[in-house]
């Protein structure tokens, strides 16, 4: 879309978030769940109300890069993370790379897996990080991956 379009789209009042802003967005609200912070909780941290957090969440609002370092910071997650599993449609970050690589490794499609967002992923991963102890977590961890099949 030329800047031409995209003024008179603005002028007539129509307005769709960038697929860019709601992969952020969605990024953005997956951290906060998996940290079991609630929008309000991640608002006070920023100075910001929890009607905000919902527009930068569904990418109605587009988050700028100071807010995007604050965001990284307050969720503790390096900035790469709001970018991670996007699309190369998108312009996912390894797009270019990975075509040329092409041959070089298998590919892995059909990996567009919905586990992350599923109750129990979220549950679990909530209960693991309450465990404290650093040693026990490890444990724990070690045990899970030893209950799961190798491939």
């Amino acid at each position: 879309m030329s800047s031409e379009e995209a003024l008179e789209r603005t002028e007539r009042g129509e307005h769709r978030p960038s697929p860019i802003d709601v992969h952020v967005g969605s990024r953005v609200r997956l951290r906060r769940t998996l940290l079991g912070m609630s929008q309000e909780k991640l608002g006070e941290a920023l100075g910001l109300t929890f009607q905000q957090v919902q527009k930068y969440e569904r990418g109605v609002n587009r988050i700028g890069a100071s807010r995007l370092f604050d965001l990284a910071r307050v969720l503790d997650v390096p900035i790469g993370f709001f970018f991670d599993d996007m699309p190369d449609s998108m312009g996912g970050i390894a797009s270019g790379f990975r075509s040329r690589l092409a041959g070089f490794a298998e590919t892995q499609e059909g990996f567009e897996d919905d586990t992350l967002h599923k109750r129990e992923t979220l549950e679990l991963v909530r209960a693991y990080y309450r465990i404290t102890e650093p040693a026990v977590r490890k444990r724990v961890f070690d045990l899970i991956k030893s209950l799961a099949p190798t491939d």
